[in-house]
């Protein structure tokens, strides 16, 4: 992949030209952004390409990276509903947290940390892990001052690096976990839920990598301690990925799409700088693919629905309303 390079889709000026008028199109309807679909922004040409990068996602390699917007003439809302634009004909937005956020920021909140605070919301390393949809999206508003790269790895070249170098911790990745919620608790149900790293669905390998929210959940009440078996075979997996790891720095304007049913993601630490408006920040999505694989039954407890076909995955907490809003101050 670092050879290849045929992940980078790198826009061109008619490519632009079919954004700006779907742009145009979007604002002439006068809607929000959380109340449209792929028909509220007609991309002509473009729209044959974006075709396409969904096919790589759901059949392919499993990531994409688009380039070329032009990151120095627009603002931050123009990027973001360019953004926005790409990513519903890609496929539907979900919500990604309790307050029903269809935007997330992530930045560096500088708040007080409690055991809910999730790691996106600080300049701390995430370890690879994948999220709770089919395919999360990354728009870099602005990179940080050292640091905060950002690392894609097959979920399927992690399975076989310890198919060969430890079966043991591999077949330990096949059998349950608990997953910690952080407080995101819809009603009737636990602070935590039960996944399988590893998983064969139709044949198909399905990973989902909740190293990070597996090891929370050992803070909470009614949890069993992780065995050393188990501690061993989540560190393993760490260091499978970074060993295949694709490393990448993104760039103001580039947006970053991952199948997190395939792939799972990382980020490096990093240091900020010091004028707020400078602040690293991403803006994420979180995206339902209509043609997405068959999961696993016990995602149910996550996801809420998993039908094939249906808009599925996202945090579920009754009377949310789904919104999204281009700046971090309104969330």
């Amino acid at each position: 992949m670092n050879d290849s390079k045929d992940w980078v889709i790198q826009l061109s000026a008619q490519d632009i030209n079919d954004i700006e008028n779907g742009i145009d199109a979007f604002h002439a309807s006068g809607k929000t952004l959380s109340n449209t679909t792929q028909t509220d922004f007609p991309f002509a040409r473009f729209s044959d390409q974006l075709k396409q990068a969904q096919n790589r996602l759901l059949n392919g390699c499993g990531f994409v990276l688009f380039r070329g917007l032009p990151a120095k003439q627009w603002s931050d809302q123009q990027l973001i509903t360019a953004y926005w634009g790409i990513g519903v004909h890609i496929g539907v937005p979900v919500s990604q947290n309790a307050q029903a956020h269809l935007l997330g920021h992530v930045i560096d909140q500088r708040a007080q940390r409690s055991g809910d605070t999730r790691i996106y919301q600080t300049n701390r390393a995430q370890p690879f892990h994948s999220d709770s949809c089919d395919i999360v999206g990354l728009l870099c508003l602005r990179a940080a001052k050292t640091g905060g790269e950002s690392s894609v790895a097959s979920s399927a070249a992690i399975h076989n690096a310890l198919l060969h170098s430890d079966p043991l911790s591999l077949d330990t990745l096949y059998g349950t976990f608990m997953c910690d919620r952080y407080g995101e608790i819809p009603e009737g149900k636990l602070p935590y839920y039960p996944v399988r790293v590893f998983n064969v669905i139709d044949e198909l390998l399905v990973c989902c990598g909740m190293d990070p929210d597996i090891r929370s959940a050992q803070r909470l009440e009614g949890i069993k301690a992780l065995s050393e078996e188990q501690v061993h075979a989540l560190d393993q997996f760490q260091a499978a990925a970074k060993s295949v790891a694709l490393k990448m720095s993104l760039q103001r304007g580039d947006i970053q799409l991952v199948n997190n049913l395939v792939a799972v993601h990382a980020r490096e630490t990093y240091v900020d700088h010091s004028e707020p408006e400078k602040r690293r920040h991403l803006i994420r999505l979180w995206l339902s693919a209509e043609r997405g694989r068959r999961l696993p039954e016990f995602l149910r407890e996550r996801w809420g629905n998993i039908d094939v076909g249906s808009v599925r995955g996202g945090i579920k907490v009754p009377d949310a309303v789904p919104v999204a809003h281009f700046s971090p101050d309104e969330s």
